[in-house]
């Protein structure tokens, strides 16, 4: 502690010189939180609009082979696979038995086609979702024109304002909806514009959404069915965990589902491929419904990979920073031994030990590098909070943004390690300063001449 001390009373000793230091420091660190930030923020938003889109982050659905009529009528079994879930309530009852922390879970019919009017096309992907229960979907809804009370209306239709532009559609309109069966037969319906929704990223504006039901009909899912489930767990770090526990329900029941921890052995950088194996290689016979729970890591690996990314590059950019700054460091420690040869010898006379000496020369870089850490940590949090105000219309970076605005994320792990890199570079930097100060002689000290 005596040490700690005379190190923190010696950097007020040449305060022009440790100032410009200690912002030398501040700027490398400002900068590494900064973008360390934003660019968690930039991937952590677009994971949450992808999860959003998902309708959550433990995704289950359900296959069931095709059927054929053999020569004599009886039904036999084909090689086709459809998505369909017929019992409604089944996992809905069995997430709230497993007592899974989740912010809401959600059902909904996929189709793919295309809506036309006036003999124009737009490719989309529709959703069928429950408007009447699934509030949170609602609640996510940016509308540029229209109402919520338009939703009831059974063939009503969500449309981005992108694809309404590209149509010349407006709220009241009749389009055209072309898609096909999940048996495979071509199949058009009408449905009425209720609401244009603001897009929030390019592929949100390719995605129009309609009453479950209606949709249901359509492609010839039963009344009551879908083929998604999705779960919005409040902690997001617990998706792999619960994709597994989920899926040890469902086989406990007795129920085919397909065994997510082999994907995710035998195909580990593309676990959706594992899977699809399981459902549609030849040497998995199964009848009736087959049921395929995954994380939205196993499901979009490509998000996690980017995270990484940005922490491994991150790391990069702050050990180049601090190299150039511990640079500085080592140099500016070389002038202050100089300075201070007389000094260390009269401390060593007194009874100061050399390790001791060259301990306060240890103590008082770090304590520098702190204290210009810390200030650009807090110069980094308050230009954080005002970029965070200004709203973003460009819709190519919107996929990236929270509502049009620039979010950050940061880590508490990811700043602690940060700091301890960085203790551990000044270490360094000054060790063979301290070395020096540690091995030099008392006499030899004092009859030095600056």
């Amino acid at each position: 502690m005596q040490l700690f001390k005379l190190a923190l009373r010696n950097l007020s000793r040449n305060k022009r010189r440790n100032v410009i230091l200690g912002i030398a420091v501040a700027f490398g660190f400002f900068v590494v939180t900064a973008v360390d930030g934003l660019t968690s923020g930039a991937v952590s938003n677009l994971e949450d609009q992808i999860t959003q889109m998902l309708g959550g982050t433990v995704l289950a659905s359900g296959y069931e082979k095709t059927t054929e009529k053999n020569d004599e009528g009886g039904l036999i079994v084909g090689n086709d696979v459809v998505p369909i879930i017929r019992d409604h309530d089944y996992l809905i009852k069995k997430v709230d038995s497993l007592g899974i922390n989740y912010k809401y879970i959600s059902h909904y019919t996929n189709s793919t086609g295309q809506v036309i009017f006036n003999g124009k096309k737009v490719l989309t992907t529709t959703l069928g979702r429950d408007f009447e229960t699934d509030k949170s979907f609602l609640d996510s809804l940016q509308i540029v024109e229209g109402d919520i009370e338009n939703l009831k209306d059974p063939a009503s239709l969500i449309i981005g304002k992108n694809m309404a532009d590209s149509l010349k559609v407006h709220v009241g309109d009749t389009v055209l909806y072309l898609t096909s069966t999940i048996y495979g037969q071509n199949e058009v319906g009408e449905f009425k514009v209720a609401i244009i929704n603001r897009d929030s990223s390019f592929i949100s504006g390719m995605m129009t959404y309609t009453n479950i039901e209606t949709l249901n009909k359509l492609i010839e899912i039963p009344e009551g069915g879908y083929n998604f489930f999705s779960i919005y767990l409040k902690d997001k770090n617990q998706q792999n965990r619960v994709a597994l526990l989920l899926q040890d329900a469902i086989q406990k029941d007795g129920q085919n589902v397909a065994d997510l921890r082999l994907a995710r052995q035998t195909n580990p950088s593309n676990v959706e491929r594992g899977l699809n194996k399981q459902l549609l290689g030849e040497e998995n016979s199964w009848e009736g419904v087959k049921y395929v729970v995954e994380s939205l890591d196993d499901g979009a690996p490509a998000l996690k990979t980017a995270m990484n990314i940005v922490h491994l590059v991150t790391t990069i950019i702050l050990i180049v920073i601090l190299l150039i700054v511990m640079v500085g460091v080592s140099n500016t420690y070389r002038m202050v031994l100089y300075e201070r040869i007389r000094e260390i010898g009269t401390m060593r006379a007194l009874g100061m030990t050399g390790k001791d000496t060259g301990k306060t020369f240890t103590l008082e870089a770090i304590a520098l590098c702190v204290i210009g850490a810390f200030a650009g940590f807090v110069l980094a949090i308050i230009v954080m909070a005002f970029l965070g105000i200004p709203k973003f219309s460009k819709e190519s970076v919107q996929f990236f943004l929270h509502n049009g605005h620039m979010s950050f994320t940061l880590s508490p792990f990811s700043i602690l390690v940060q700091y301890i890199l960085m203790i551990i570079l000044t270490s360094f930097a000054v060790r063979g300063t301290a070395k020096k100060a540690a091995r030099m002689s008392p006499a030899e000290a004092l009859r030095t001449v600056k």
